[in-house]
């Protein structure tokens, strides 16, 4: 398969780049490194080259995903991007990329290599098949790309990506892939082994009838919770999205079990509903951003034909999967909890406060509230900061959570509900979720006890 890929490279420059022949040499001196990024593109290389076959694409662009995050599905970078491709949510979303409280389409690999490869090939289109300046767009933005060629061209001078006004780590950005494609091309000069793949699929892609757990269908299918998380990282939780996208992938070959399972097992008749009426003030689009649901989606389900909706007005929407037998697979949510904890990036990062900066200056610096900022780190409205000290900000705080349309901030728990699951719908953290309620790791919930979840805070408002 690595083969193949090579096979296909077209535009890699090796003999006269002598960029590109260090950063070679660079990758070439840290072979654990390779073998390591290697095997975690082991299961999406042969859906990732099919598709570049049925797009009539070049080779190299395979070992993009290695600059961009040494193929980790979970990588999560300061700058708000996320995924094995590295999109930020705007470009994300403009590409058909879901993203919401359930799911991160961006970390699904299957759904994000579409997206990438489609952008790609667009943006080659617009440089006129250059697929340097294809990538310097894809890193840098197609508008500063296209800016920088324009002013070029009133200057009189060469429109190459190497004579362009561009970020360094744009720069940096294109000789790092030629030097892994000559890499990958002379392997054995560098020393480096790539492994013999038979060209043979990893997965394969299932329809879901509706949302569905994966706890209990990994179970019914005798599938380690660990593989099932592997092959779909863009999961959130132990349910699908109640709004889609609507398909998992599953190993090669057990396609089929896992369709006669859904069929049979009707997993989506599990879905419990929760009614909301309309308040004064409210608006369906409120509703929607609420509950994480597309406005299409709430209109559907409740057979409205347009977005006007009436104080007194009962709307149902789709909130949890209940389970008839939690304790069967308690051992498997219990595993899912400690993987997605370790595996789904925080994002969040460290400020170091500067000489003469406020909360309200880091806060407007950051595009948050004050009012986040001052939670975030269990701070008063009048704590003074001062320089050298720690402060954590949420690159992606909530818009607006379920809990604001309550003033008393509490849950009622509901069958199959863990104290991890409770904490990441409602986006606290665990140890203050059980802080609140004089809780332990190993207390049992019951069905409609009722749970502290926090203070109020006003956000995105």
């Amino acid at each position: 398969l690595w083969g193949h890929v090579v096979s296909r490279f077209e535009f890699a420059q090796c003999d006269s780049f002598p960029e590109a022949n260090a950063w070679a040499r660079w990758f070439g001196e840290r072979p654990e490194y390779i073998d390591r990024v290697i095997e975690r593109a082991r299961p999406w290389l042969h859906d990732i080259v099919g598709e570049l076959e049925q797009r009539e694409m070049p080779g190299e662009l395979a070992l993009l995903p290695i600059v961009e995050s040494a193929y980790d599905p979970f990588a999560y970078s300061h700058g708000r991007a996320a995924g094995a491709w590295q999109f930020v949510a705007s470009t994300a979303l403009s590409h058909g990329i879901e993203i919401n409280d359930y799911y991160d389409g961006r970390r699904d690999v299957y759904v994000a290599t579409r997206a990438a490869l489609g952008y790609l090939h667009q943006l080659n289109r617009r440089f006129d098949g250059d697929w340097n300046l294809a990538l310097a767009a894809y890193n840098g933005g197609q508008g500063r790309v296209g800016r920088a060629i324009a002013n070029n061209r009133k200057n009189n001078l060469p429109t190459d990506w190497q004579a362009l006004k561009l970020p360094k780590e744009t720069k940096a950005y294109i000789p790092k892939l030629h030097g892994l494609a000559c890499l990958f091309r002379d392997a054995e000069d560098y020393g480096i082994e790539l492994p013999k793949w038979s060209a043979q699929p990893m997965f394969e892609k299932i329809d879901l009838p509706g949302p569905t757990d994966v706890v209990i269908l990994s179970a019914l299918m005798d599938i380690d919770i660990a593989q099932m998380v592997a092959l779909n990282p863009g999961l959130n939780q132990h349910l699908t999205s109640p709004t889609g996208p609507h398909h998992l992938l599953v190993p090669a070959g057990m396609g089929e079990t896992a369709r006669e399972i859904l069929e049979n097992s009707r997993l989506e008749d599990r879905i419990q509903y929760q009614s909301v009426t309309v308040k004064s003030g409210d608006t369906l689009s409120e509703i929607a951003q609420d509950f994480d649901i597309k406005v299409d989606d709430l209109k559907t389900h409740n057979g409205l034909t347009s977005s006007n909706i009436r104080i007194g007005q009962s709307l149902e929407i789709p909130t949890m999967m209940v389970m008839s037998e939690p304790a069967t697979y308690e051992t498997r949510y219990q595993e899912l909890m400690r993987l997605q904890a370790r595996l789904v990036p925080a994002k969040r990062f460290q400020h170091e406060v500067k000489p003469g900066e406020s909360l309200w200056v880091i806060a407007r610096r950051y595009r948050v509230a004050l009012a986040d900022l001052i939670q975030w780190n269990g701070l008063e409205s009048s704590s003074l900061i001062k320089p050298g000290q720690k402060l954590t900000i949420v690159v992606e705080p909530p818009r607006r959570v379920v809990a604001q349309r309550n003033p008393m901030a509490r849950y009622t728990v509901q069958s199959g509900d863990s104290l991890w699951l409770i904490a990441r719908r409602h986006r606290i953290s665990l140890q203050d979720l059980m802080n609140l309620n004089e809780l332990g790791p190993s207390s049992v919930l019951q069905p409609g006890q009722t749970l502290n979840i926090g203070r109020n805070v006003a956000s995105g408002q």
